[in-house]
């Protein structure tokens, strides 16, 4: 939720990210009025309210005729003060509902567009020319299945498609994976995080979870919770309704959960393998902080994510996302994309997003600095989605016998520096 008072003060700079982000200009007209229509009926209201209180005191000294026609007044604006009080409420409800449907603004410096319209704006490492080396790579599914690591066909005969089972190595393959993403985030000092993966209707609202991405969450009617697409969601909702000392800040949470997505729109993209699927594991950084140092930690979450591909020896970019592509809550946005040998491309594998105060206003999250209250800021970022990671590892550093090479920095949570058969 933006600050109401940018309404007021400044209404072109939300247009100018409502056409940036390709959405409603319209909302923002919509959005004036509304306010001004629940700043009138609060007046309205309170003045009604004022001479009410006021009108006891009047009838105690009346008299006679006097007295009667104050009393008439009184149960007069008795009804008055209860019609404005339900339209101050009604108004206000429809401010609310309103904003709750507006996108976090958009930075101006990003890129303009749609998915395709992203800024590439690093490359890391070489992809590896097969051709040179005499084979042909073959994609994770081929290799993970030739190694008793993936199962596809008894993930769809348990739960149906785009599940699947990670076996023998492909689950070890995880775990080292877990390891080494908190151990890693431990020395960055991160505190682990174990969240729940089912959470109120007020967690998934207060992240943005429900508006342009509610067709792609599971909902579970019977009990009015929500199975998280990310542990974002529950880390960004711990500390709702809460008032937060500067002199904690920042902090930093690293998230381990189960995510579950729809893919809702994604019929017939990525069907083969554990690219596009169901559910997965994530292993999520997640910081609160205040706002004028936002950007120096999606700096930093940035900097952790490549770190963390680097280290894999992995060959990727960092994308800037463009503005169409952001989803409600980020104002900004960059993407890891590892090279993927099978398909002759990069593709996601992690991504940041600076959401500015955007979620904490929606989740009543606040900092206190000397005697001031104000918002604080929420970012996050994904470490490491465990079935991406194992398909870089699978297809980047294959060899032609169908074994893998295992990074260094894997090894001592894998136990081996080789996959084999």
């Amino acid at each position: 939720m933006i600050d109401p008072k940018l309404l007021r003060t400044d209404p072109e700079a939300i247009r100018r990210s409502q056409s940036a982000r390709g959405e409603s200009v319209e909302l923002v007209d919509e959005l004036v009025a509304a306010d001004e229509a629940r700043r009138s009926s609060i007046a309205a209201y309170e003045a009604l309210r004022a001479e009410q209180k006021g009108m006891g005191k009047q009838v105690a000294k009346a008299q006679g005729e006097q007295k009667a026609e104050l009393l008439a007044r009184t149960k007069q604006l008795a009804a008055d003060v209860k019609a404005a009080q339900a339209a101050s409420d009604e108004a206000e409800a429809r401010f609310d509902a309103l904003m709750k449907t507006l996108p976090n603004l958009v930075f101006p410096d990003v890129p303009l567009g749609g998915e395709d319209d992203f800024k590439v704006l690093e490359t890391i490492g070489t992809p590896r020319d097969f051709a040179a080396e005499g084979f042909a790579p073959k994609d994770h599914l081929e290799l993970g299945e030739a190694l008793g690591a993936i199962d596809m066909d008894r993930g769809a005969k348990v739960s149906g498609a785009r599940f699947y089972f990670l076996t023998g190595i492909g689950a070890r393959l995880e775990f080292a994976l877990v390891n080494l993403a908190m151990a890693k985030a431990l020395d960055w000092g991160f505190t682990p995080v174990l969240p729940p993966a089912l959470v109120k209707p007020s967690a998934m609202e207060g992240t943005g979870f429900l508006g342009q991405a509610a067709q792609d969450v599971y909902y579970l009617p019977a009990d009015d919770l929500y199975l998280v697409g990310t542990s974002e969601v529950a880390l960004a909702a711990y500390h709702s309704q809460e008032i937060l000392e500067a002199a904690t800040l920042p902090r930093h949470y690293a998230g381990y959960s189960p995510c579950f997505r729809r893919e809702a729109g994604s019929y017939g993209r990525d069907t083969r393998g554990i690219f596009r699927v169901h559910w997965f594991d994530k292993v999520e950084l997640f910081t609160y902080c205040a706002p004028e140092h936002a950007h120096a930690e999606h700096q930093r979450l940035l900097g952790f994510e490549k770190d963390f591909i680097a280290s894999l020896e992995l060959p990727f970019q960092v994308l800037e996302v463009a503005s169409g592509d952001l989803g409600m809550s980020a104002a900004r946005k960059y993407d890891c994309y590892g090279w993927v040998p099978s398909q002759g491309k990069y593709r996601e594998i992690t991504s940041t997003s600076n959401c500015t105060e955007f979620q904490a206003r929606r989740l009543g999250i606040r900092m206190r600095e000397g005697g001031e209250v104000r918002s604080l800021a929420t970012l996050n970022g994904t470490l490491c989605a465990m079935t991406r990671m194992i398909i870089m590892l699978l297809e980047n550093h294959q060899r032609p016998d169908g074994s893998i090479y295992v990074p260094e920095v894997l090894r001592r949570f894998l136990g081996m520096d080789e996959i084999k058969a």
